[in-house]
């Protein structure tokens, strides 16, 4: 997915060593982002943001819908490039096609995992499909090493199966939980998982403690770790823990989305849709875009790609890791 903001903020995070934090969850709010298309689908990003630009190497996440695309057309995002990262999409319902500069033509549908590394460069355009009434999901992104950043492109497809926990199951796309290991590659450790829990159920993960983690709220009356998270909220555990508690209070199953990794020691600079390690990156990227090199191009869409924004002409802002 595309940031599709026409002033996108540019961001420079991480590198800064993690001072003790209190045991307690984090609770980050989300903003709406209008994504595009001609009705102007809306999404909830919850990262990156001032109070927390990652989450391990997790640097970006968009949450969407449920939404109705006979009234707002849906998702229709033009072909559009990324450098310096890997995009995860994970639906909860509806179907999207993805095409990219690397050949592949796949569909992106509820519980399959589509991962796609545009590491030196990748273009793709993301579009719901005929067969689509209600769109839901979200679309996260990973930030790729220094020493990968520039590897090659690629595209992974991976169907995980649902495991049993204490009131409901899981869906592991990324890392391991519950005993099961996701076969999908990347570059730092990570976990990625839906947790689907059971009205009134109560759960204990356990968890690497050299981790940090983020639980984002798809749907439910739901405690993480005995704070209060919201649907669209993403409830942040610091590394340490070697477990976490959900509980849902609710009447009805609650839908999670899990995340964590080792905090992410180095600087990365995010702006629009590339992530690089100085603004001079990000420059080069831009002019790379605008001039059609770099990033090969998308076959079987039916329009004109995104222009990149214009560039801020302020110098870049440092922002470091949160404490």
């Amino acid at each position: 997915m595309s940031n599709t903001e026409t002033r996108p903020p540019e961001l420079k995070c991480g590198g800064e060593a993690e001072a003790a934090r209190p045991a307690g969850v984090e609770v980050l709010t989300a903003r709406d982002v209008p994504l595009g298309g001609p009705r102007a689908m809306r999404v909830r990003r919850t990262l990156p943001q001032r109070a927390r630009t990652l989450i391990g190497a997790w640097c970006f996440a968009d949450h969407y819908g449920p939404d109705d695309v006979t009234g707002t057309g849906g998702m229709d995002v033009a072909p559009h490039p990324h450098t310096g990262l890997q995009t995860v999409s994970w639906l909860f319902s509806g179907e999207i096609e993805h095409r990219d500069s690397l050949g592949s033509h796949a569909y992106v549908r509820p519980g399959e995992l589509n991962l796609m590394t545009g590491g030196h460069g990748i273009s793709h355009s993301e579009v719901s499909t005929p067969n689509t009434t209600i769109l839901h999901g979200v679309q996260l992104w990973v930030a790729l090493p220094r020493e990968h950043q520039d590897a090659a492109r690629d595209f992974q497809h991976h169907v995980p199966q649902p495991v049993p926990l204490d009131g409901g199951e899981a869906r592991v796309f990324l890392g391991s939980l519950a005993g099961v290991t996701s076969p999908v590659r990347t570059f730092t450790p990570l976990l990625g998982a839906e947790l689907t829990l059971a009205p009134g159920a109560v759960t204990t993960l356990d968890l690497d403690p050299a981790h940090e983690h983020g639980v984002l709220v798809d749907t439910g009356d739901v405690l993480v770790g005995g704070t209060a998270v919201q649907p669209a909220e993403l409830g942040y555990a610091a590394p340490g823990r070697t477990a976490l508690t959900l509980t849902n209070r609710g009447p009805e199953a609650a839908r999670l989305v899990l995340l964590g990794g080792p905090p992410f020691d180095e600087e990365i600079v995010m702006w629009w849709n590339f992530i690089g390690r100085s603004h001079e990156d990000i420059v080069r990227a831009r002019e790379d875009w605008t001039n059609g090199t770099r990033f090969g191009e998308v076959h079987g869409y039916d329009g004109a790609p995104l222009p990149a924004p214009e560039l801020p002409n302020t110098p870049l802002k440092p922002r470091g890791r949160a404490r």
